[in-house]
């Protein structure tokens, strides 16, 4: 192990060895360096004053230079960077500040990096007054148009895409463009209720719950309507406008420190605490709480589902569409969770094993109770592992197919669950099932582990390297598998898309490099996510004197990049498929190479490896047949049909405010979606395998999924493709 110096605080770093320094995340994260930091040293000197904002500033300064992999300074430079995202990041939409208001912060331009290490954060400070004035403002307008009928015929129009506005010169200018997107809101919940009440513009599934439903739409005149709407908005605006003047002292911190680490690059990020819990919830696949999800409702927290085994589900007392009013804990005295936002109602309702929450719920039909849950682990089984035999009845072959949502490891459990053991479990299930390959779906998987990577890539090959790893020291170290173990010789699919990133594109590399697997793919490649990062906890680093200023959260810093095999990086340009279909999200911007000041594609030298030598498949003869059916296929015309309309739609981002104009957009938007839309199902495809199951819920949850994959046209074609690989 190297020790490395912050040096703006004379703290000491223990920097472990690449391999584990890159122990998680979809942004990879490592566990924590065991060594004790040293005192605050240069900071403590008596002249200088103390505080949380310098202590914390220090610390992440001397984090940035000296651990991230882009070797930047925090100067003058860099602070010009971040001043144009904290202007972003405070007023993205132009919708507060007007001309003068920035040039008056444009001074604060270079003086973000002094103002980091001083902890005297003027900048934020001047912001926020600015915004609060210009917030109280707006908020009067608002409620004051809001209180009379809005003109539903205007001759004005609205440019909705922020990045195409300018900073208005005038408080008149500004007031003009909230009422202009105001009457784009009336106008909008107007055409909606107009259409529900017409039973327009409605969905197939949308028309069965119409007919099922035992309420009755009820009949109104426009005049109405129009009310109604106006009175939901100004609801909505009421809880906006009281979220933005809320905001908390730790948010404020937020924006600040984040303007800074996002120069870096687009995943070194500044995580306040209850930010830092949510990171670990995502990671690990479970929390300690009562097990309901929840979502907010006008003024209230309402039960959105009960999560099967949880506490909640235990108890049988909370159901579905229950309000929460209250909550306690244990013997204290419940707090008021009316108008509280979702994320402070969950902190409170949030708590460790064992503990009891109390909650004054609201049922639907209005009774009233308290209902006491002790709070338990719950598992969040769709961030899981899971498999099923798949067969295209016309040719009678079993497939197994392995979806795995992320990169899941358990880092304060080294025996809890982790999605490499878990994919292996699947495999072994497949392989006495007899099934002649298999399917490895890594779609929509944002990554994780990177450990996970390795071990998932090493349970289809003998052995060998699987990436390469370059950290910010220069070092460079190779990631290998070495069990000497095959779990599964037959032919794979790996399946990816332009939202399968970091680990998932480690996998698909590794795979596709030693010739192990095809990649199928939505689009020209991955997001192309190829460093790693790691949580550095903070509070470790006060030392004595800035304990009273913790809890000081925790940074994910960008501290090695991957590179393949072969000697590419994912980075930038992520995985290239062997073979590409039709992408229904190629109309957006998305990716590494769509983001910000993110690292550059780079390369260094190929590592030896042998290739998988028993393929007896022709790719170049597979990729032909696979275009040839593409081509012909309805589903995939219509992929690329809506992929052309959508990228012209966005280009037209201005929208005319008269009721005329909105419906008619409105109707050609329905109407080119349903036509776009493929609600066939493959009736070929016979879905088995999976979990024996009496409970209603679960049993519904499996219908859906057989559902989807049903109608999943990747899926349809990748087992004609294996077809093809099974036929030579």
């Amino acid at each position: 192990m190297s020790k490395l110096k912050l040096m703006a605080l004379g703290l000491v770093v223990t920097v472990v060895s690449p391999l584990a320094f890159s122990q998680g995340s979809s942004s990879m994260m490592s566990q924590q360096p065991e060594t004790k930091p040293t005192s605050l040293g240069a900071l403590v000197s008596g002249e200088l004053r103390l505080s949380k904002e310098k202590i914390l500033g220090n610390i992440l300064k001397g984090a940035l230079e000296n651990m991230h992999y882009a070797k930047k300074k925090v100067n003058d430079e860099l602070s010009e960077d971040a001043y144009k995202l904290f202007l972003e990041r405070i007023d993205y939409g132009k919708q507060f500040l007007l001309a003068s208001d920035v040039r008056e912060l444009n001074k604060f331009e270079e003086k973000f990096d002094d103002q980091l290490r001083s902890g005297d954060l003027v900048v934020v400070n001047k912001a926020m007054t600015i915004l609060e004035k210009r917030i109280t403002t707006v908020e009067a307008h608002v409620k004051k148009l809001l209180e009379k009928p809005v003109d539903l015929n205007s001759k004005l129009s609205f440019e909705t895409d922020p990045k195409k506005r300018k900073f208005v010169r005038t408080e008149k200018q500004l007031l003009d463009r909230w009422t202009k997107m105001l009457t784009l809101d009336v106008l909008s919940d107007f055409v909606e209720e107009k259409d529900t009440q017409l039973g327009k513009n409605q969905t197939e599934k949308e028309k069965k719950e119409t007919k099922k439903s035992k309420t009755k739409v009820k009949k109104l005149s426009d005049k109405q309507i129009e009310k109604e709407a106006r009175e939901k908005i100004a609801k909505r605006y009421e809880k906006v406008f009281k979220r933005l003047k809320d905001i908390k002292g730790n948010d404020r911190l937020d924006r600040f420190y984040n303007s800074i680490t996002r120069v870096y690059d687009p995943h070194t990020h500044y995580l306040i605490p209850e930010e830092k819990e949510d990171f670990d919830i995502d990671m690990s696949g479970k929390l300690e709480g009562i097990g309901a999800l929840l979502r907010e409702e006008n003024s209230y927290i309402k039960v959105e589902k009960i999560i099967p085994g949880s506490a909640s589900w235990k108890g049988k007392e909370l159901a579905a569409e229950d309000i929460i009013l209250a909550v306690g804990q244990a013997d204290k005295k419940a707090v008021d969770v009316v108008n509280m936002s979702l994320k402070d109602a969950v902190k409170l309702i949030r708590g460790k094993k064992g503990t009891t929450v109390k909650l004054t719920v609201k049922s639907p039909d209005g009774t009233k109770k308290v209902i006491s849950i002790v709070r338990d682990e719950v598992i969040i089984e769709e961030t899981y592992v899971k498999s099923s035999i798949m067969e295209n009845k016309k040719y009678g072959v079993k497939i197994g197919y392995i979806v795995v949502p992320k990169f899941y490891r358990d880092f304060e459990n080294p025996s809890g669950r982790n999605c490499s053991d878990d994919v292996k479990k699947e495999i072994i299930k497949l392989k006495k099932a007899n099934v002649e390959g298999i399917i490895l779906d890594l779609r929509n998987n944002g990554g994780g582990a990177l450990e996970d990577a390795r071990l998932m890539s090493g349970l289809f090959i003998k052995k060998g390297p699987i990436v390469q790893v370059k950290g910010f020291q220069g070092n460079k170290e190779v990631l290998t598998d070495t069990d000497g173990k095959i779990y599964f010789k037959k032919p794979v699919v790996v399946l990816v898309n332009r939202f399968s990133a970091s680990a998932s594109e480690i996998v698909a590399a590794a795979l596709q490099d030693y010739g192990r697997a095809i990649v199928v793919g939505s689009g020209d490649q991955t997001h192309g996510k190829g460093t790693v990062q790691a949580v550095v906890g903070l509070d470790r680093y006060a030392g004595a004197p800035g304990k009273q200023f913790t809890p000081l959260g925790a940074l994910k810093i960008t501290i090695q990049m991957f590179y393949r095999v072969n000697g590419g990086s994912t980075q930038f340009k992520g995985v290239k498929p062997d073979i590409v279909l039709p992408d229904p999200y190629g109309y957006m911007e998305t990716g590494e190479r769509s983001l910000d000041y993110a690292i550059p594609y780079g390369e260094i030298g190929a590592v030896e490896y042998k290739r998988w030598d028993e393929a007896k498949y022709d790719l170049a003869d597979i990729q032909v047949k696979s275009a040839l059916r593409t081509k012909k296929s309805d589903h995939f015309k219509k992929v690329t049909a809506a992929t052309n309309w959508y990228k012209q739609r966005r280009e037209d981002s201005v929208r005319a405010l008269n009721l005329k104009s909105f419906q008619d957009y409105r109707d050609m938007t329905f109407k080119k979606s349903e036509e776009f839309k493929s609600e066939a199902i493959n009736k070929d495809l016979k879905v088995s395998g999976l979990k024996n199951t009496r409970d209603a819920a679960e049993k519904e949850t499996q219908k859906e999924y057989v559902e989807l994959l049903q109608k999943d046209p990747v899926i349809d074609e990748t087992l004609h493709i294996f077809q093809d690989i099974l036929k030579k």
